[in-house]
């Protein structure tokens, strides 16, 4: 149990960061497993992920409630995207631990710049567009585009145990047109079958501890309550500084 204390601490420590970014930080908590704890890279990836279904159930009530969130695209991307995370959970297996690291680090890098790119194409669109419907794309496009979006980003979650947000708001953005706040809101109830069905995927192939994922829940959802409470405490610039850096911060970490 001593054990499991000092990872439930440490991730409440953790917490403290995430909340303050407003990120989700899996890659950061695959990193803290592997490197500080020890735990072999699979188990951490599974941990991650199914750790990422309970911080956006909670964001995904609060988004729900003020208005930000579309069904309709949520629904359909978040279920293409929990059977490519359901796919590629069991594709990870085939990876060898040294490989698989470079490669979840790789992507974390990438998540940080894709968070950057996403910071840029939102400050350069008009105010205006935040207040225009959801999505202006309709009929096949649609039908196209959202299980596009989700297989992909579903695919890039399972395999490599990271929330993919960046990714997926690019892609509601880009692909179906959505403004910055739907997009951000319907992240949160995509990312929900995404991480249910690659937690449960590690779980069928053994790599899913039931408690060391309770000891990282509890402690990062402690934190990030109350990291939240100073986000609106520190200039604008900084924060988007420290939201880009986190996820490339943990990728560094599993560099060594």
């Amino acid at each position: 149990m001593i054990p499991l204390l000092e990872v439930a601490l440490v991730m409440l420590a953790l917490g403290l960061l995430l909340g303050f970014v407003g990120a989700g930080g899996s890659g950061f908590i695959i990193s803290i497993l592997t490197v500080v704890f020890g735990y072999p890279i699979h188990t951490a990836l599974g941990t991650a992920l199914a750790a990422m279904f309970f911080s956006s159930f909670s964001g995904s009530i609060s988004h729900y409630r003020e208005g930000n969130m579309k069904l309709r695209p949520g629904v359909v991307v978040g279920l293409t995207g929990a059977a490519g995370a359901w796919i590629s959970s069991g594709w990870s297996s085939l990876i060898p631990e040294n490989q698989l690291g470079y490669l979840t680090s790789g992507m974390l890098f990438a998540s940080g710049f894709a968070l950057w790119f996403r910071m840029a194409y939102v400050s350069r669109r008009p105010k205006a567009s935040e207040d225009m419907e959801a999505s202006s794309v309709r009929g096949w496009h649609f039908w196209v585009n959202a299980p596009l979006v989700g297989f992909i980003t579903g695919s890039l979650s399972g395999l490599f145990g990271i929330g993919s947000t960046p990714f997926i708001q690019l892609g509601l953005m880009l692909l179906l047109g959505m403004s910055m706040r739907y997009a951000a809101g319907t992240t949160m109830l995509v990312i929900m079958p995404i991480a249910l069905a690659g937690g449960a995927g590690y779980f069928t192939i053994g790599y899913l501890d039931v408690q060391l994922l309770a000891a990282v829940v509890v402690g990062t959802m402690t934190g990030a309550y109350i990291g939240a409470k100073f986000t609106k405490r520190v200039p604008a610039a900084w924060l988007k500084t420290c939201m880009v850096l986190t996820p490339m911060l943990g990728g560094a970490i599993l560099l060594f």
